[in-house]
This record gives C-alpha cells, sequence and structure tokens, in this order.
C-alpha cells in the first residue's frame, strides 16, 4: 500500500516551502520599491526644489513652503534681460563642435586600437587612462600657461576664445571615450574585416562602409555624453573666458550668485530650469540608443 501519510506530508512541506519562498519575494519587492523611492525623494528633491525658487519672486533659495505662496515669473523675466540667450546660444555651439570633433577623433583613435597591432600600443592605451585619472583642477594652472602660449601665436585658439576652449574640451574627452568605444569595436567580430579583405576592401572602406554603421550607437552614446559635459563645464570655461558675452551658460549663471547682480538666486534657479531643457530633451529623444550603445560593447562577442 502507498504511504499516504508520507505523501501528505511531502505535499505540505512543498506547499510549506512555496508560501516561504512567496513570502521572500514578496519581501524582497517592498524592500526594493522602498529603495527606489528613497532614492527617487533624494534625486528630485534638489531639483523640485531649484524649480520652486524659480518660481519664488522673493528671490531666494530660503522659503518657509515648499510651493510658493504668490509664484510669479518675475525671475525668468530678469534673466532674458540679461545676455541670457546669448550665454545658452553659446553653450550649445560649443557643446556641438565639440561633440562632433570628438566622435570623429576619437573613432579614428578608437578603430586604430582595437584593429591594429602596432608598437607601443598597449602603453600608450594605458597612457590615456592614466592621464583621465588626474583631476582637471590639478592642472589649471598648466593648461592657463598652455593656452596663454597658444594664444600668442594663434589668438583664436588662445585665451578668451571658443577655438581655445573647444581644443581644452577634445583632449578631455579623448580619455574615457577611447577606451568605451575600442571595447564596442572589439565587440564587432573580426570576421567582417577578413572576409571584406579578401573581396579586395582596403582599411578606410572597412571602416567606412562596414564598420561605422555597426557603431553607430556608440557613436550617439559619445555624442551625448561630450555635448552633456561640455554643456555642464564650469572649470575650462572659467580658465579660458574673461569677457561677457564669450560666457558660457555655466558662467553666465554664476554670475547672479556675485556681486554683479547681489546674489540673485531666483533668477539663478529660473535660468537653471531653462538651462535644463536641453539635455533632458536630448535624453529623452535619445534614451533608448544611450541604454543600447552602454550595453552593447559591455559583453565582447
Amino acid at each position: 500500500m502507498p504511504d499516504v501519510r508520507g505523501a501528505a506530508y511531502s505535499a505540505d512541506q512543498a506547499a510549506r516551502l512555496r508560501r516561504q519562498k512567496l513570502r521572500r519575494k514578496r519581501i524582497q519587492l517592498v524592500l526594493k520599491a522602498i529603495l527606489a523611492v528613497v532614492i527617487l525623494l533624494f534625486t528630485l528633491y534638489p531639483i523640485l526644489w531649484t524649480i520652486s525658487a524659480a518660481f519664488n519672486p522673493r528671490g531666494g533659495l530660503s522659503a518657509d513652503q515648499f510651493i510658493p505662496a504668490a509664484p510669479s515669473l518675475r525671475n525668468f523675466e530678469s534673466i532674458l534681460e540679461e545676455p541670457f540667450l546669448r550665454w545658452m546660444g553659446n553653450s550649445i555651439l560649443l557643446a556641438s563642435v565639440a561633440s562632433v570633433l570628438s566622435v570623429a577623433v576619437t573613432t579614428l583613435a578608437a578603430y586604430s586600437f582595437s584593429r591594429f597591432r602596432f608598437r607601443f600600443r598597449r602603453q600608450l592605451l594605458l597612457g590615456i587612462l592614466v592621464i583621465q585619472v588626474f583631476p582637471i583642477l590639478l592642472t589649471m594652472v598648466a593648461l592657463y600657461a598652455l593656452m596663454r602660449q597658444i594664444g600668442a601665436y594663434i589668438p583664436w585658439l588662445g585665451l578668451n576664445s571658443h577655438g581655445g576652449l573647444i581644443l581644452l574640451y577634445l583632449g578631455g574627452a579623448m580619455g574615457i571615450n577611447v577606451w568605451l568605444m575600442k571595447g564596442f569595436f572589439d565587440s564587432i567580430p573580426r570576421d567582417i574585416d577578413e572576409s571584406a579583405m579578401v573581396d579586395g576592401a582596403t582599411h578606410w572602406q572597412i571602416f567606412w562602409r562596414l564598420i561605422l554603421p555597426l557603431a553607430r550607437p556608440i557613436l550617439v552614446v559619445v555624442g551625448i555624453l561630450t555635448f552633456v559635459g561640455v554643456y555642464s563645464d564650469w572649470a575650462l570655461a572659467r580658465i579660458v573666458l574673461q569677457d561677457n558675452d564669450k560666457y558660457t551658460l555655466m558662467l553666465g549663471l554664476q554670475s547672479f550668485i556675485q556681486y554683479d547682480y547681489g546674489s540673485n538666486w531666483g533668477a539663478f534657479s529660473a535660468g537653471a530650469v531653462l538651462g535644463a531643457i536641453p539635455i533632458v530633451v536630448i535624453y529623452i529623444a535619445l534614451q533608448d540608443h544611450i541604454v543600447g550603445g552602454l550595453t552593447s560593447g559591455a559583453v565582447k562577442g
């Protein structure tokens, strides 16, 4: 006769294990939800407070209530009376030019490191990585002296010029972008190159017609990262630019909390809200390309 008690006990034990497993999953889900809410609040709080200060007519960051009692557009009107649009246009122009040039130069460098074997290749890659480790604050004096020397011979690449600032941005963006793009190129099978070479294609034809279309996701990622980095930069722009009409958005916003405008935090917040619009639009429009480009080169194929 079959052991009825043993079968029933086994069924009860299996059901108990399933309930325990389901309970653990529910607890983990609740903990993850709580953690997500905490991180979301931690991230959104300064953003919401900045938006609140932008609509606060008192022009200060400190307020008794989160939502202003009498919100107004006075801060937005005040920044539009200043050369805010010119500062924003300068930032967009610099970020766009630096992004295009950075993608072009980085693509050629990363493709060379990925596909060709030449002398001191490994040392150059490690050198790029080591240079990238040093913070920009440690190089301010050297960069200022370098730009001053260059400006003595080529004024449009020296101090107080947008060309010189773009030159610094290109040098700063090469490090991490080369490594990021090289990892993506490494994930593209070399069989494509070999098959094309058998058919008589040159290295340039392989790069332009085969590899570059496949690398479109990482090109978008590098372009976006460079654009955001240049658009939001303050340190390098502070070193190079001197005239008010050549200021970038970050330098222009800084002037609202200095002696020039009497520390007008309301106008500063309004400018920060308007200045964030291009970045938000870019991320929303290209978020699929950003995720796809970063994950495609994560695993070597």
